[in-house]
Formats: structure tokens, sequence, C-alpha cells
């Protein structure tokens, strides 16, 4: 399990243009590293278009952005175009972030369970260790938690 002030499980992945975004390269930078569950949900389009509407005042803290999701490229860049989306989400197709990050749970709705992203976002500072961690976001006020914590 991940806590607050040990160094972040670093990574390579792409984003859904292909581009590959490695936490080590942002050294230097605050990273929100927010997971969310599906592209094109109601909660995930909110909490996305919530980023979008604040980047400029992340962007002001020096915050680099980025979402992650299980959905390949082709999902995400609908995603984006869909809802003017200026920052990257990385593709976890393989699960592989989600499960580094602890992400990756158990999950009830109806009765029935399955496997799914639990929705959290990471805060992680200049040196590459986390500052803040927002397990099960929920969406509404979500944005001005992390600037408060900035």
């Amino acid at each position: 399990m991940l806590k607050e002030g040990i160094k972040a499980p670093s990574f390579s992945v792409a984003d859904e243009t292909g581009k590959v975004v490695t936490l080590s390269k942002l050294k230097g930078s605050y990273v929100v590293l927010y997971f969310y569950p599906k592209d094109m949900t109601s909660g995930c389009t909110q909490q996305a278009c919530d980023f979008q509407s604040s980047l400029s005042r992340f962007k002001k803290k020096g915050v680099v952005v980025l979402g992650v999701s299980r959905d390949d490229e082709k999902k995400h860049q609908k995603f984006k175009v869909k809802h003017g989306l200026d920052f990257p989400l990385l593709v976890d197709a393989d699960g592989k972030l989600c499960e580094s990050y602890g992400v990756w749970k158990e999950k009830s709705m109806y009765g029935r369970k399955y496997m799914g992203i639990e929705r959290t976002t990471f805060l992680i500072d200049p040196n590459g260790k986390i500052l803040k961690i927002f397990p099960k976001v929920k969406v509404t006020g979500h944005i001005d938690a992390i600037l408060e914590a900035l």
C-alpha cells in the first residue's frame, strides 16, 4: 500500500498519441496523477472537464496533470476531442500502472462484485515523492482540495 511521503512508483507509459510519459522526466514539477474508471462516463467526464477548466490554475503552480484509465489510445483520443481536454491521458491497457499505484480493486455495484479502478488521485512533489493521496475521490470539490494541498 502506498503512503504519503514515500517515493512514487516510477512509470513510462504511452499517452493517447503514443508519446511515452516517464515520471522521472517530470522531476522538478508537481504531478497530479489521477486514476479514473472509464472514458465517456458521467463522473469521469465531469472530473476531466473540471481538470480542464482549472488547468491554467495548475500550470501557474507548475503542476503537470495526467489522467489514467485502462481505455486504449483511440478511446482516449475521442474523449479528449469531445471534451476539449488539453492534458495527457495515459493508456494503461495492461493495468500495470493501476496495480503499481494500488487502485485496481474489487468494487461492487447493485450487489455484483467486479474488478475496476478506484477513483484516486496522487499529488507527487518535484522530488518524486507522494505528497498527498486522495482515495475514493468524490468529483465535486476535488479540484479545490488538490489546489489547497499545493
